[in-house]
């Protein structure tokens, strides 16, 4: 196992745990996709729904494959399996990755502008000077713009535990 992966998945267990209660709850994931959803008010309703249902499903699959004890809550012990069977998160992932970039996407041009990026991504609990790294790793057309695509792609490889060199920089402490 890489150790990039462990300290990317304990990110994700830090950012996922929205209330800091210490577990990963459904109320959890009812939390991130409402400040993700009023992050970008100027979506329509069908891309805040998607979103929405997209961390509904996330959290459905983490508790179906990692709640072990089956109390509803996901611990760090339960979660780290995550790095363990990737292959059983990859649909949940694809559709939380298309979600969250068509949401932050409201006109449809396939663009994510900056400060949409910085907003979407504040709401999820990331610290502003990785966002910006991260932007700027996606190779913005400009400065202000990002293709949805390659932002899709930047999350889905970040949850998979074989890749290398993948947005490692944004492997740091949340905002809090």
């Amino acid at each position: 196992m890489r150790k990039e992966a462990i300290a990317r998945v304990q990110l994700v267990f830090t950012l996922f745990d929205a209330d800091g209660n210490g577990v990963i709850e459904a109320d959890d994931f009812e939390l991130m996709a409402e400040r993700v959803v009023a992050s970008v008010p100027e979506a329509d309703a069908g891309r805040h729904e998607a979103m929405v249902n997209a961390f509904r499903t996330y959290w459905q699959t983490l508790a179906a494959e990692l709640d072990t004890n089956r109390d509803g809550r996901v611990d760090w012990a339960e979660f780290q399996d995550i790095v363990l069977t990737p292959e059983h998160f990859s649909a949940a992932v694809t559709e939380f990755a298309d979600a969250l970039t068509a949401v932050a996407d409201p006109d449809g041009d396939g663009m994510v502008e900056r400060p949409t990026f910085v907003a979407v991504m504040k709401a999820i609990g990331f610290a502003p000077h990785n966002i910006h790294a991260l932007f700027d790793a996606l190779e913005p057309a400009g400065t202000e713009h990002a293709s949805v695509p390659a932002w899709t792609e930047a999350i889905k490889d970040y949850y998979r535990p074989d890749k290398a060199g993948i947005a490692d920089h944004l492997v740091a402490a949340p905002a809090s």
